[in-house]
């Protein structure tokens, strides 16, 4: 059993946190799945801050929660060795240096005028299509194994193919996860527990209460921020796309889409082009909304981009990051629920859906064209599956390509 949660940690740990952390966020690539591998092999195996056991637990209630699971995961582990500051200093360092690089490459697409087309630039929407078409694939695989989820995937699809709207993303998943605890919740009653005990977490009531208040009321209020325009409501919706994606950071992509990109902040061009970045540099996907922010024109009204970058930042992590505060106390409990693993089951189904519906529209409508832009997406997507390599060397590879050949 792991020690609980400290409050008094001394700075030197705290700095020590930062430190590995920052390391982390320089060197790891390949996604959250990639990700929480290196994670164990630092936590559980170099360092032992955590057993095995522990750090399972913390995978499942990430994985569990809206939100990337890979930096809820990094910043429950900074939680547990060093407190709330602790915590912090493993967010920060995870995610400055990616978040870093996606705020400097908005200010360079908005000087090299993606407008213009250029073949680099056409290339990057292209590696973005094909990886958006693998994530789409192997989640599709992992979270669609029986035909009533494939069946739910292909609702939320057409669902959010016929009416590509925030609030019908939002119903989907509410409607997968009705249906998943309707369906489910039986069979995984009948599944054994696990014996092992969870990992023990203990913050003080008032920092989950008041972390799960401001979850809702920050969600409660985007309506308002909407209203207002502008910033608020750039702001707004990124933190609606934080607090609603499940799955892992390529779902984040089609919320994003339908809130930042329909209502014309960021070109499609723009969007695509730093999604396609967005998988070559190591630490989160999510820092893709510090590129969003940056990169958004919001007329006389806009902060400066560093600033709204970093805001941005701000907004699509602290969702996820309330949410851990509020129900890692509670895990436990909560993990033994049959309902509760039910109606994640159905929502992670409709999920597949909302991101085979994304590739579609606007993803694929944007980058392939014609002929040879189908050629040079399957090649890309080949490079992906078939060749195994890292997504980054094929966003290198393919910008390179599109500047030749495109």
């Amino acid at each position: 059993m792991p020690d609980p949660v400290r409050h008094d940690a001394p700075p030197s740990r705290v700095a020590e946190i930062l430190a590995v952390f920052l390391r982390l966020g320089c060197t790891c690539f390949g996604g959250p799945v990639a990700h929480i591998g290196y994670f164990r092999a630092e936590f559980v195996d170099r360092r032992r801050w955590l057993s095995e056991r522990a750090f399972a637990d913390l995978v499942a209630l990430c994985q569990f929660l809206p939100g990337p699971a890979s930096s809820q995961t990094g910043f429950a582990v900074g939680l547990m060795r060093g407190g709330l500051g602790g915590g912090i200093a493993a967010w920060l360092g995870f995610t400055l240096p990616s978040a870093a690089i996606m705020v400097g490459f908005a200010y360079g697409v908005a000087w090299l005028d993606p407008g213009s087309g250029a073949g680099w630039l056409h290339g990057l929407k292209l590696v973005a299509a094909a990886a958006v078409a693998q994530a789409a694939w192997a989640m599709g695989q992992s979270l669609c194994p029986d035909r009533p989820r494939v069946g739910l995937a292909i609702a939320a699809a057409l669902l959010c193919a016929a009416a590509p709207l925030p609030a019908v993303q939002m119903l989907a998943i509410a409607l997968g996860a009705g249906i998943g605890w309707a369906w489910y919740r039986r069979a995984m009653a009948a599944e054994k527990g696990d014996p092992e005990p969870a990992a023990e977490v203990r913050l003080p009531r008032g920092v989950s209460l008041a972390s799960g208040i401001a979850f809702a009321a920050l969600l409660a209020a985007i309506p308002l921020a909407s209203a207002a325009g502008g910033a608020p409501a750039l702001l707004g919706a990124i933190y609606r796309a934080g607090a609603l994606v499940f799955g892992g950071g390529h779902v984040v992509l089609p919320l994003l889409e339908s809130g930042v990109a329909d209502p014309g902040w960021v070109s499609d061009d723009e969007f695509l082009a730093g999604y396609g970045v967005a998988q070559a540099v190591p630490g989160p996907l999510f820092t893709f909304g510090g590129f969003l922010g940056a990169a958004a024109d919001l007329g006389d009204a806009g902060a400066a981009r560093w600033l709204l970058g970093a805001l941005a930042i701000a907004a699509i992590f602290l969702p996820g990051t309330l949410l851990i505060l509020a129900l890692m106390p509670h895990w436990s409990a909560l993990r033994d629920r049959p309902g509760a693993r039910a109606a994640l089951a159905g929502a992670n189904a409709a999920v597949v859906g909302i991101l085979a519906a994304a590739l579609y529209d606007p993803i694929w409508t944007a980058a392939v064209t014609g002929p040879r832009d189908f050629a040079f997406f399957c090649g890309a997507l080949g490079l992906l599956i078939a060749a195994k390599l890292p997504p980054w060397l094929v966003v290198i590879a393919g910008a390179a390509a599109g500047g030749w050949l495109l």
